[in-house]
C-alpha cells in the first residue's frame, strides 16, 4: 500500500489532543492517516518536505453554486431579487448538459488550487437527468471530495405550466442516483438533496420534499431568505413538529429569522451555513454568525456564489470573522461610548469554522475536517517563505489573516496528490479554460453584460 510522508512541517491538527506540533511529521497510508507524531521514519514512503510549510487539514467549503464558473464576475451589482430572477429565469436555461459539467469540473479545479479539498456543491442547474450525470462527472474528474447536492431548477413558468414552488423534488431521480450513480455513502462523492424549503415552496412539497431525504438518509438543504414574502412562515415549526427537522438538514442564510425560530431549528440539530459576503451585498442582512454563537452554537461557512465573489475559503474566514468582529464591536460602543478592551472572536475559531465545524455540518466529522489517525487524508500545505506570509510568528493568524490561494503549496485528497509545489496536478487545463470561456459566452449571450 502507497504511504506518503510530510515531514518536518508546522502541524495545526485542528484536534483536540494532538494540538499543534511545532516541528512535526504525518504518515499517509492508502486514503487515510495513519500516524501523527514530532518524527516518524518511514523510508518507503513518498517524501514530502513540508519545512518551511505549515500544514493543516483540507478546508471544507459548505455552500457554493459550482455549476455558475462559466459566468463569474457578472453579479457583483445584483441585489437579491435581481439576483433570483437573472440567474434563474434567465441564464439557467440557457445551460446544456456540457455547460454544466464544464463549471462543475473547472469550479472544482479551482476550489482544490484555494486548499479546499470538500465542497457542499448545491447544484440547481439539472433540468434534465443528463445536467445532473455531467455536474457529477466534472467533479468526479476533478479528484474533489464532495456532497452533491441535487436540486431542481427555478425557471418562470410558461403558460398552463406549474410555478416551480408547486413542484416536489423528482422522487424518481433520487432513486436513480442511489441506484446508479452515488449508490455508496462512503465514496468521494456523495448524494445529498438540495430543495425548495419552506421559503420556495408550498407546504405541500415542502413536507413531501423533507419526508423523501429521511427515507434515503440524505443531508438535505434549504435556502432561507425569511423575508416578509416566504411561502410557509411558520414551516419549520411544522417539521419540527413531524420529525422532520434533525441534523440531516443544512439551513443557508436565515438572517431574518426571528430568535424564537432560530433556537427551534438550533434545537433540533440542524447546521446554519453563513455566505457572508453574498449577505452583505446582496441585502441579505447581518450574518448569523453572533446569533449562533450565543445559542452555543458554530456556524459553517461557505462561498455561495463566484458570480459574484472570490470563491476562496480564506476570504470567508475573514469575511466572517471580521465582520462579526465588527458587530461585536459596534454593540459594545453603543453600550459604553468607548472601544471594546478585547476582541470577541479569535482567528483559531474562525479557522475551526472552515474545517471541523464545517466537516460537522456536513456529517462528515469522523472522515475529515482535522488531521488524526484514522481519518481520511485531506490534508494541505502552506508555503511561509512567500512574500506575503513571511515572517510566520503565529501560524493560525497566519493561515486566517494572511493566506490567500497562492499561498497553497501542495493539496492531498483522500492519500491522493492534487497540488504540488504551487501546481495542479491536472493536465488538459487550458483547453478546459477555452471551452469555459466559449461556453460562459453562449450562455450570456444578449444580456448586455459581456465587455
Amino acid at each position: 500500500m502507497r504511504e506518503i510522508l510530510i515531514k518536518g512541517g508546522t502541524i495545526l491538527s485542528m484536534d483536540d489532543k494532538i494540538g499543534d506540533l511545532h516541528r512535526g511529521d504525518i504518515l499517509i497510508t492508502g486514503e487515510k492517516i495513519s500516524r501523527v507524531a514530532k518524527t516518524i521514519r518511514a523510508p518507503n514512503a513518498k517524501l514530502i518536505d513540508a519545512r518551511n510549510k505549515i500544514v493543516l487539514p483540507g478546508l471544507i467549503n459548505a455552500h457554493i453554486h459550482t455549476w455558475q464558473t462559466n459566468i463569474r464576475g457578472i453579479a457583483g451589482n445584483w441585489s437579491i431579487p435581481e439576483y433570483l430572477h437573472n440567474m434563474h429565469a434567465e441564464i439557467a436555461p440557457n445551460y446544456s448538459a456540457n455547460d454544466t459539467y464544464l463549471g462543475n469540473l473547472v469550479g472544482a479545479l479551482n476550489q482544490i488550487d484555494c486548499g479546499t479539498t470538500t465542497i457542499f456543491d448545491w447544484c440547481h442547474i439539472n433540468a434534465t437527468p443528463a445536467h445532473t450525470d455531467a455536474a457529477i462527472a466534472g467533479l468526479q474528474e476533478a479528484g474533489i471530495r464532495a456532497l452533491f447536492g441535487h436540486g431542481s431548477p427555478k425557471p418562470d413558468p410558461k403558460d398552463n405550466e406549474l410555478p416551480y414552488t408547486h413542484i416536489p423534488h423528482p422522487r424518481s431521480e433520487i432513486e436513480r442516483l442511489t441506484k446508479d450513480v452515488l449508490p455508496s455513502k462512503d465514496g468521494l462523492i456523495t448524494l445529498a438533496m438540495a430543495v425548495l424549503g419552506p421559503d420556495f415552496s408550498t407546504w405541500e412539497v415542502t413536507q413531501q420534499d423533507f419526508q423523501l431525504a429521511k427515507e434515503f438518509d440524505l443531508l438535505v438543504s434549504a435556502h432561507v431568505w425569511a423575508a416578509p414574502n416566504r411561502l410557509n412562515k411558520n414551516g419549520y415549526y411544522k417539521l419540527a413538529k413531524m420529525k422532520l427537522l434533525d441534523d440531516r438538514h443544512n439551513l443557508v442564510h436565515g438572517v431574518y429569522l426571528s430568535d424564537k425560530e432560530l433556537e427551534c431549528i438550533v434545537n433540533c440539530g440542524a447546521s446554519i451555513t453563513v455566505t457572508p459576503e453574498v449577505e452583505l451585498q446582496m441585502g441579505h442582512g447581518t450574518p448569523l454568525t453572533g446569533r449562533l454563537r450565543k445559542l452555543g452554537i458554530q456556524p459553517s461557512i461557505g462561498v455561495d456564489v463566484e458570480s459574484n465573489i472570490s470563491g476562496d475559503m480564506f476570504t470567508v474566514m475573514r469575511m466572517t470573522l471580521q465582520n462579526q468582529r465588527n458587530v461585536d464591536n459596534r454593540e459594545v460602543a453603543k453600550k459604553t461610548g468607548a472601544p471594546a478592551n478585547s476582541i470577541s472572536i479569535s482567528p483559531r475559531e474562525a479557522l475551526r469554522w472552515a474545517t471541523m465545524d464545517n466537516a460537522r455540518a456536513l456529517k462528515l466529522e469522523k472522515k475529515i475536517g482535522s488531521i488524526k489517525p484514522g481519518k481520511q487524508a485531506d490534508i494541505i500545505t502552506i508555503n511561509t517563505q512567500d512574500l506575503n506570509l513571511f515572517p510566520v510568528h503565529n501560524p493560525v493568524e497566519t493561515v486566517v489573516f494572511q493566506a490567500n490561494s497562492s499561498n497553497v503549496d501542495t493539496v492531498i485528497i483522500s492519500g491522493r496528490i492534487k497540488k504540488f509545489g504551487g501546481k495542479l496536478r491536472y493536465k488538459d487545463m487550458e483547453n478546459k479554460k477555452t471551452l469555459l470561456l466559449r461556453s460562459g459566452r453562449r450562455i450570456l449571450r444578449g444580456m448586455n453584460i459581456i465587455y
